[in-house]
């Protein structure tokens, strides 16, 4: 059984290079979303693209990716997408192949990634939120993703305060039993932190049933199905304002 993983460096001690664990391992960045809840901070701003001290949130994903050795990255873009592909043009990033999917219209969350499937070319892939983060060591998700020998993992956050996101239950072989709706007073408890490993039979489950990854596929999958790793790391949710407001230190260490 995994024990909960704690914050992969200290503020005052991040690593040029941890690992190159996703050298091989497509990395899939889900970035279409509306964006309502931070909207009146951001306007015509895409969340990805939103301001982190005097960068963007964009550029902390891939400077963090790059301590694990990325190669390749498909963003699956839909909401003011042409503001995030002028944004890459202009800034090239060495070393990484960068791939970009446009969706024509709102797919959800399953929709996006069943959009992306064509450019997903590795199994696992690593899939995450554009809107997101958990301070977690991603080659030690890997390492748990292959020990466990599951077609899909999850990693969980534990939140002081679970209720605005609802919760995960874990048994103590770390395999999700169900996932709880938003529920007030739920008070300490596991989180959906938004970054997956799927193996390649689970992307082509994945959009069949609905749009929602989270309700039309997470909540019907049958209980000890997928796995969920306990992260003790900092959490943010980049599309509130409150988390977008400390987000500048809690992420420049990561900056290179």
């Amino acid at each position: 059984m995994a024990s909960g993983m704690r914050s992969m460096v200290s503020k005052d001690n991040a690593p040029s290079m941890v690992s190159d664990c996703l050298r091989n391992i497509d990395v899939a960045i889900l970035a279409g979303g509306l964006g309502t809840r931070i909207s009146p901070e951001l306007g015509s701003i895409p969340k990805i693209l939103a301001p982190i001290g005097e960068r963007t949130y964009l550029m902390f994903l891939l400077s963090w990716l790059k301590y694990f050795g990325v190669r390749r990255i498909v963003f699956g873009l839909g909401h003011l997408a042409g503001a995030v592909l002028e944004y890459l043009e202009k800034n090239p990033v060495k070393n990484i192949d960068i791939e970009c999917v446009v969706e024509e219209r709102p797919l959800g969350t399953a929709g996006a990634i069943a959009n992306m499937r064509s450019e997903i070319s590795t199994s696992p892939v690593l899939i995450m939120n554009g809107d997101s983060f958990v301070d977690i060591n991603l080659c030690e998700f890997i390492k748990f993703h292959q020990r466990e020998k599951t077609e899909a993992s999850i990693v969980c956050a534990d939140l002081p305060e679970a209720a605005r996101y609802g919760a995960v239950q874990l048994d103590n072989n770390n395999r999700i039993i169900q996932f709880l709706e938003k529920k007030r007073g739920v008070g300490q408890g596991l989180i959906n932190a938004g970054i997956y490993l799927f193996e390649q039979n689970i992307i082509a489950e994945i959009g069949k049933n609905g749009p929602s990854l989270e309700r039309d596929f997470f909540y019907q999958q049958p209980a000890g199905r997928l796995a969920g790793l306990r992260s003790c790391g900092v959490f943010l949710d980049i599309g509130t304002p409150e988390d977008l407001a400390r987000a500048p230190e809690i992420l420049s260490p990561y900056y290179n």
